[in-house]
């Protein structure tokens, strides 16, 4: 009954202090969230603007997107159309390379991780420097991100600081984050110096102006497209909104919903390149135009990438990103995997325990945890439902529509008291792991009644 994700998780939890650490701290962001949301008594108000915009949006796609690109071309901007990530990957290579560039730093975007670019482009001779200081970590790992917002988060500071120490030459046993942020900056520094191409992920394109936002806590994008002659900007369809008004929705949810803040350090717009300077906008579908075809599942369009619904999910915050077979982890990223592709990422869709608090959270009131629960009715018809599961739930069908079978079944059941560990805790029994069994009771609820035993409530 194991899946893939079952066995990632149990290799996680197996460290008890790492676990701990990872749930405390997701938590603590998800209070810091709450009480923030607090502050704003139109809180509701706003999630309730958000999603309506979305779904106005998304269902008008084709006017918006087109809208956008007219708007940034008058700006000078040169747009690109991508229908899929080899698409996106050729274009920016194309664009390098008409560049003579040798050195790509980047801001993070999960679009380009989506398309798997820095594989791409350093297999081609280009140097990719991730800048955003969680990225940055995990790039001198060679590890991918855990969080979409907080890609490093599963690390502690004293694993940063022994990275730090090989890496770039820090002092030893110094983990001090102060101390360790000033050491990446002043590595990063010359990375911007040097760099012959910027680029920045998109978190919202505003249809009326042409223009790109930004949001940033450590102004690397700002670094990053200010000394580079060549500004790249990898954005997703859905990332379009209508106006700068419906900008001022997400400027207050954004932050609030992911970090806790009520606004990033940096909201960045950039509408034109500078002057003697390009500016390049590749807009990827990447399945996103299916999606919007997909009536149970077409919400998932109007995620803005806020990471609440991990921050507040008790399976991602034990579990850990990495246990998920799909680079987005958690809620958002069981349903974004499925609607890629359902038999290689339907392992994911057991990581869900059904509380729903993915869809109180949620920024944009997306119903995350229905979607799960239509992805887990639909697994037998593609031939992913747990053969174990199938004949456990047949038993128990069985014994449940004959009661005389049923109450010599309950009769029988505090046999299971007295039985040797070995029969009960075993591989058959995946609930058992972790777990102890409840006692039966020595006598059913349905004879206790029979008999008096059980005392009604006196009005």
């Amino acid at each position: 009954m194991s899946t893939k994700h079952a066995e990632a998780a149990s290799r996680f939890i197996s460290n008890k202090e790492g676990e701990t650490w990872h749930n405390e701290t997701l938590w603590f962001v998800r209070v810091k969230r709450d009480n923030v949301a607090k502050d704003v008594p139109e809180w509701e108000a706003l999630r309730e603007f958000s999603s309506k915009i979305k779904m106005h949006t998304i269902t008008h796609l084709d006017k918006y997107a087109e809208q956008f690109a007219q708007n940034a071309e008058a700006n000078g901007v040169i747009v690109h159309w991508a229908k899929d990530a080899k698409e996106h990957n050729e274009i920016v290579h194309k664009i390098l390379t008409g560049h003579n560039a040798k050195k790509l730093v980047k801001s993070k975007s999960m679009l380009t991780e989506e398309c798997h670019l820095n594989p791409y482009l350093i297999e081609r001779g280009i140097d990719v420097v991730e800048s955003d200081l969680g990225e940055r970590i995990l790039q001198l790992d060679n590890q991918p991100p855990s969080h979409i917002v907080m890609p490093a988060i599963h690390m502690t500071r004293q694993e940063v600081g022994k990275l730090f120490e090989e890496k770039l030459g820090t002092e030893k046993g110094n983990s001090d984050p102060t101390y360790l942020t000033r050491a990446a900056r002043q590595h990063l520094r010359n990375e911007f110096m040097t760099a012959d191409v910027g680029m920045t992920g998109c978190n919202f394109g505003i249809a009326e102006t042409g223009d790109v936002v930004v949001c940033t806590n450590e102004g690397n994008a700002d670094m990053g497209t200010s000394l580079p002659k060549v500004h790249i900007v990898s954005m997703g369809l859905e990332k379009i909104i209508p106006d700068h008004k419906s900008l001022s929705v997400y400027s207050r949810l954004l932050a609030r919903s992911a970090t806790g803040q009520p606004v990033t350090s940096y909201m960045s717009h950039f509408r034109k390149p500078r002057e003697g300077c390009e500016m390049h906008i590749v807009i990827v579908d990447n399945g996103r135009s299916e999606i919007l075809s997909n009536p149970d599942h077409i919400q998932s369009l109007k995620c803005i990438r806020c990471g609440a619904c991990m921050n507040t999910c008790p399976v991602y915050r034990r579990s850990g990103g990495y246990s998920y077979t799909y680079f987005i982890p958690g809620p958002i990223g069981i349903n974004l995997g499925m609607l890629k592709n359902p038999e290689e990422y339907s392992d994911n869709v057991s990581a869900c325990s059904l509380c729903f608090s993915c869809n109180n959270v949620c920024p944009a009131k997306i119903d995350l945890a229905d979607q799960i629960y239509k992805w887990r009715q639909g697994l037998d018809s593609i031939g992913k439902a747990d053969k174990m599961k199938k004949m456990m739930s047949g038993g128990m069908k069985f014994l449940f529509t004959h009661p005389a079978l049923y109450k010599t079944a309950l009769s029988m059941a505090p046999i299971v008291n007295s039985m040797p560990r070995f029969m009960l805790y075993n591989g058959l029994n995946d609930w058992g792991k972790g777990r102890e069994l409840p006692r039966f009771a020595k006598e059913s609820f349905t004879s206790m009644w029979k008999k008096g035993k059980v005392q009604k409530n006196k009005k």
